[in-house]
């Protein structure tokens, strides 16, 4: 791969971005006379993460990136220099300034892909000085991509296909790539888009937001806007003293709502004002600054019907606190009540979001949806100027949730249920030999050699298991019997797939992160609902040809369990 200029890839990851033992193993090989050796290693994980049959791959368009830009610059070799022993022999240290990646070569599975242990999710073969540099680097941004997406996944399928997750969780974080990797492969594994500007900027990620509590705060209701007067939503007839406007309706609403006009208050009211004379085309209201009933819903009412006059729609409101799905249920009562009140019938589907600290738990009880019709509704702006999908709505009824929007920080960008996926980079073989690592503990054994995955498929394209086999060895075909060894299984099988899928590939070129957002639902889509239940759920089978099952047995050591 040649070094291209990508700020993004350098920002990424840096080649110093490692640990000290990579490069006294560097050290070692080139002393040996064994850097330029061809040699191959597999990065893989031993077990699905949270309990589940499943992961995503993900992180492969930042590899892809880092491998680009991959060079050691003069104050990284000047670094390294000062870290290994001062008698080394200063031709090493010319050598590592003319390392690039132009010789290693990648397969990968494919971004967004359906993974299960062992199988390599990357297969990287080079110069052995090289590759094995690339040992942490690599780990580094596939686990943590790969982790993030399939936590994601997994709220995606508590919420179904209907609610709009948003990722929120850039300021809780483990720091600003932290931040980036989340909101990026969040939205790989099923989310709608995320407050992180820098992934729309960046990464094409559809971004939203609202408003917080400090900008409702900051009013305390003496303020006067400085130009009032908004103009019809149509362009045409006078403009309106809309604040004005929002008192008359205030009266109206409390009296409906039976609530004295004076209940309301006054701040909250005003940076509601302010806000809808910023974004009158997408005003939103945060409700529970101080009493979301006796203050925050009538002054959102007052705000947006008064724009209701105007021809403009109010786009949502956000719940922050306190019980969250019976909060919106009142809400939407209230709405379809004061839309047959007042003849305005688009206040009945205003969409509801929620946030506080949602987790798996939380997210399956506002996920409920008991007797309605799919729903949608705020506007995502995501990768480019001009560039939004506008989400779709419908009617609410209050025997469900009615939440149509949930936004979800620290339980996607932290993983607390497994805070790593454990992945591991191994070398597999050396000058064509292969290599197998046998140790005290049988999880840890190695598969040896060169090796291709392929995924079987039933005549509906659900994966009936994954085959690993040799290189050189042919591939399975549909309709033909295949036998191969189950791991873990004492005995050999016999399967007959009705499609065959190569998983491993070059991984260039690398589609856009929307269309492998879109391949990572369908193939979810077509895991079967045993694999898919995130609570015990049935082990997903990968076996041995066996052709490498004999390898395994002639190298002297059982395959790993």
């Amino acid at each position: 791969m040649a070094e291209e200029r990508d700020p993004e890839g350098l920002a990424a990851a840096r080649p110093l971005l490692t640990d000290l033992y990579q490069a006294t193993m560097a050290l070692s090989y080139w002393r040996a006379g064994r850097a330029r050796d061809e040699a191959e290693f597999e990065l893989f994980f031993r077990r699905c993460p949270f309990g589940g049959a499943f992961a995503l791959a993900a992180g492969l368009r930042d590899c892809v990136r880092f491998l680009r830009a991959f060079r050691l610059r003069d104050a990284d070799v000047q670094f390294l220099a000062s870290v290994l022993p001062q008698d080394t022999d200063p031709a090493f240290f010319q050598h590592l300034r003319t390392l690039d990646c132009s010789g290693v070569t990648v397969r990968a599975l494919p971004e967004g892909c359906l993974v299960f242990p062992g199988v390599p999710l990357l297969q990287v073969s080079g110069p052995l000085l090289v590759v094995q540099l690339l040992e942490t680097p690599l780990l580094c941004l596939v686990s943590y991509a790969s982790l993030i997406a399939t936590n994601a996944a997994r709220l995606r399928l508590i919420a179904g296909p209907e609610k709009r997750l948003l990722e929120m969780g850039l300021r809780r974080a483990q720091g600003p790539d932290g931040g980036l990797t989340a909101s990026t492969y969040s939205y790989l594994g099923g989310f709608d888009g995320s407050s992180n500007v820098l992934a729309g900027q960046l990464r094409g990620v559809p971004v939203a937001g609202t408003l917080a509590h400090s900008f409702v705060t900051s009013f305390s209701g003496t303020e006067a806007p400085p130009d009032p007067m908004l103009a019809p939503a149509a362009g045409q007839g006078p403009s309106v003293d809309l604040p004005a406007r929002v008192e008359v309706w205030l009266e109206r609403v409390c009296a409906h709502l039976r609530l004295g006009p004076q209940e309301p208050q006054r701040g909250e009211r005003a940076a509601f004002v302010a806000y809808a004379l910023a974004f009158p085309r997408a005003f939103q209201g945060l409700l529970d600054t101080y009493s979301v009933h006796r203050s925050g819903l009538p002054n959102f009412l007052a705000v947006a019907l008064a724009l209701g006059d105007l021809g403009y729609r109010a786009v949502g409101v956000r719940l922050d606190s306190g019980d969250l799905l019976r909060q919106a249920q009142e809400v939407r009562s209230v709405f379809q009540a004061t839309a047959a009140q007042f003849q305005a019938p688009w206040l009945e589907s205003v969409p509801i979001a929620v946030s506080n600290n949602i987790d798996e738990e939380e997210l399956a009880r506002l996920a409920q949806e008991v007797g309605r019709p799919g729903r949608g509704g705020w506007r995502l702006r995501g990768g480019g100027p001009g560039r939004e999908t506008q989400l779709p709505r419908a009617t609410a009824f209050p025997q469900g949730s009615e939440v149509d929007v949930i936004g979800i920080g620290t339980s996607v960008v932290t993983c607390p249920r497994q805070p790593s996926l454990g992945c591991v980079y191994k070398l597999v073989s050396v000058g064509g030999q292969p290599r197998m690592k046998l140790t005290e503990d049988p999880e840890k054994r190695t598969l040896p050699g060169s090796k291709n995955a392929f995924r079987l498929l039933d005549s509906d394209g659900s994966p009936l298991l994954d085959v690993l086999q040799l290189a050189e060895e042919p591939p399975p075909r549909a309709e033909q019997e295949l036998r191969v060894w189950p791991r873990g299984a004492p005995e050999a099988c016999v399967v007959r797939p009705a499609h065959v899928e190569p998983l491993l590939r070059l991984c260039q070129p690398l589609p856009p992160l929307a269309e492998s957002r879109a391949f990572a639902q369908s193939c979810l889509g077509h895991l079967s609902p045993q694999h898919r239940r995130l609570e015990q759920p049935a082990e997903y089978q990968v076996a041995l040809s066996e052709k490498l099952r004999a390898l395994v047995d002639r190298l002297g050591g059982a395959p790993p369990p």
